[in-house]
């Protein structure tokens, strides 16, 4: 069996942070907002049902905090494998 490169590794474990992510945007996006969206509805939060708001608002919350996440797991990477962004000198 062959040895990964560096560049190999760094991309095997992005693209395994990718997957991670892009499951959970799905299951938050059509599973809470779409496919369990009656059992979820059981639920109430500030008046709201749970599916509505996972539908109308909490699917675009979480989408912005994987975000947030993605860039602390992508510095967290660059780090790892020596490849950080230095702050460049100012002319």
């Amino acid at each position: 069996m062959q040895k990964l490169s560096s560049q190999d590794a760094y991309w095997k474990k992005n693209l395994r942070y990718l997957s991670v992510l892009l499951s959970i945007w799905f299951l938050v996006s059509y599973g809470f907002g779409i496919l369990f969206v009656d059992a979820l509805n059981r639920i109430r939060i500030g008046g709201f049902y749970l599916g509505f708001w996972f539908a109308q608002q909490g699917a675009i919350y979480v989408f912005v905090i994987l975000i947030f996440v993605y860039v602390k797991l992508m510095k967290k990477l660059d780090k790892q494998f020596n490849v950080d962004e230095q702050k460049a000198p100012r002319p």
